[in-house]
């Protein structure tokens, strides 16, 4: 099955591009330059991953990531946000509302659909937990199958980047894992993507998960690791 992808770009030469070699690539695309045309689109049709440019002619392509993210039959649809703008604070921001990665223009088309396929094998990656459906850590239950997450049996709300990064910090717990690692082993990036990246998804996690944030630990000047046994 082909991918789809939807290409929101208000500048029409960024976005031709974009759609010459995302089709050259063997993606299915749809171009639109505006949240209005895009939400059309999203309304009408299933994508397996958004392009986004922020700066959009009526308004913020954040606004339509924070509704995608909180709407739970859009949330796991995968958003790689694109802008001209290098603002450390609009990465932070997009990064806490969900979105799975960041390209600043001028970018290399090339190196954007690796970071695409990249993202989409995360998702086709086989389910291996065949007997062992769920997670259980003092308050904490990780249900596999459905991509669950409960603390107190109150249900927490988590994208499908956090939940990869919780199971990979709790499968793995006890063991402290760097950044590089979590970038290689969650994301599907090597370390030249920023490890701010990684800090800003586990703040984003701890604040989630509320009583259960505290078991995520920083190990300074090392990385993170998930406490071996809950107290």
């Amino acid at each position: 099955m082909t991918n789809k992808i939807l290409v929101i770009e208000d500048e029409p030469d960024i976005r031709s591009t974009l759609e010459y070699n995302l089709i050259k690539d063997g993606f299915d695309v749809v171009g639109v330059g505006s949240l209005g045309d895009a939400r059309a689109a999203i309304s009408m049709s299933s994508f397996s991953m958004i392009l986004l440019d922020l700066m959009l002619p009526d308004g913020s392509g954040l606004d339509l990531c924070r509704e995608m993210k909180g709407n739970p039959d859009l949330s796991n649809i995968p958003i790689i946000i694109l802008t001209a703008k290098d603002d450390e604070v609009d990465k932070v921001v997009g990064f806490e509302l969900g979105a799975d990665d960041y390209v600043t223009k001028p970018f290399s088309v090339r190196e954007l659909i690796l970071r695409i396929k990249a993202v989409l094998k995360r998702g086709d990656a086989p389910k291996a937990d065949l007997v062992e459906v769920e997670r259980q850590f003092g308050d904490l239950t990780i249900d596999v199958d459905s991509h669950e997450v409960f603390v107190n049996d109150e249900q927490v709300t988590l994208t499908a980047l956090e939940f990869r990064l919780l199971r990979q910090l709790v499968d793995r717990r006890g063991r402290v894992q760097s950044r590089d690692q979590l970038l290689s082993d969650v994301w599907g990036y090597s370390s030249d993507v920023t490890t701010r990246t990684v800090d800003t998804h586990i703040k984003r996690l701890r604040e989630k998960l509320g009583s259960m944030g505290k078991y995520v630990q920083t190990i300074r000047g090392v990385g993170y690791k998930f406490s071996r046994t809950p107290e």
